[in-house]
């Protein structure tokens, strides 16, 4: 009797109010964007990344596709994006990729959403299935930096996703402990942050214009996207301007 009560008075007061407070009340939430004065992902590397699909796995498989080449890869396809889930085998292109990672650099290229699209072949037109998805592990040769395997995971507009964002220093030429003669000390070039997918950031900068010797940045003063959440500590340090190297003091000292 509470609960139909309840019904009825929630639908007296909508009935009140018009059609317009109704629809008010049932209208889903804005999606996010990048806010102004935060880095955006630069257009000239929105690149669609073409994939074929791979059957089995293995490493005689694995090395016939680098032979032919491809680099084997997997997409991860549990809906929330963020804990792998069910898997799909693909291969893609080692000259696009490469040239990605070459252009971008690791880091950056392992904090950039990319448009995947799975063909019959590599060269065919038809598109079997287009996800978006986060570069989420990227495997080089230890001698040769050639690519060996790529791991993606599907990255929709609700997932949140860890991110290993870089950091990007800025201000070095004014900071007024560096012009002192100290050095910075960086401790940290990337922050882990928990994202939503339409607004991971390609970078975070971190600017260094007013730090003097002895100061120090941490994780909490880094400004970011109100949505990203932290994964560690705020108060984990990312820099400090350092007092001059012994080898400057030695040199002064003769």
């Amino acid at each position: 009797m509470w609960i139909h009560r309840q019904v009825l008075t929630r639908t007296l007061h909508l009935r009140h109010y018009g059609q317009a407070a109704a629809a008010l009340l049932h209208e889903p939430e804005a999606p996010l964007t990048y806010l102004e004065g935060f880095p955006v992902p630069d257009p000239r590397y929105a690149e669609t990344i073409r994939a074929v699909p791979r059957a089995t796995s293995g490493k005689n498989i694995s090395a016939k596709e680098r032979k032919a080449g491809r680099v084997p890869s997997i997409v991860f396809e549990q809906e929330d994006g963020q804990h792998g889930g069910n898997k799909r085998l693909i291969s893609v292109q080692n000259n696009q990729i490469k040239k990605l990672v070459n252009h971008l650099g690791r880091s950056f290229f392992l904090s950039r959403l990319f448009d995947l699209e799975v063909r019959p072949d590599l060269e065919s037109e038809v598109v079997v299935e287009k996800v978006r998805v986060l570069p989420r592990a990227l495997h080089l040769h230890a001698g040769t930096d050639a690519v060996l395997n790529v791991t993606f995971i599907r990255a929709p507009s609700e997932a949140l996703l860890k991110v290993d964002v870089p950091l990007v220093f800025r201000g070095e030429d004014v900071s007024p402990g560096l012009k002192k003669g100290s050095y910075l000390n960086i401790i940290k070039r990337t922050v882990k942050y928990l994202c939503p997918a339409d607004v991971i950031p390609p970078y975070i900068d971190v600017d260094l214009s007013e730090l003097d010797v002895g100061q120090k940045l941490v994780i909490g003063d880094l400004k970011v996207h109100p949505a990203l959440k932290f994964i560690r500590s705020k108060d984990e340090p990312v820099c400090k301007i350092m007092g001059s190297r012994v080898s400057d003091q030695q040199r002064r000292s003769k």
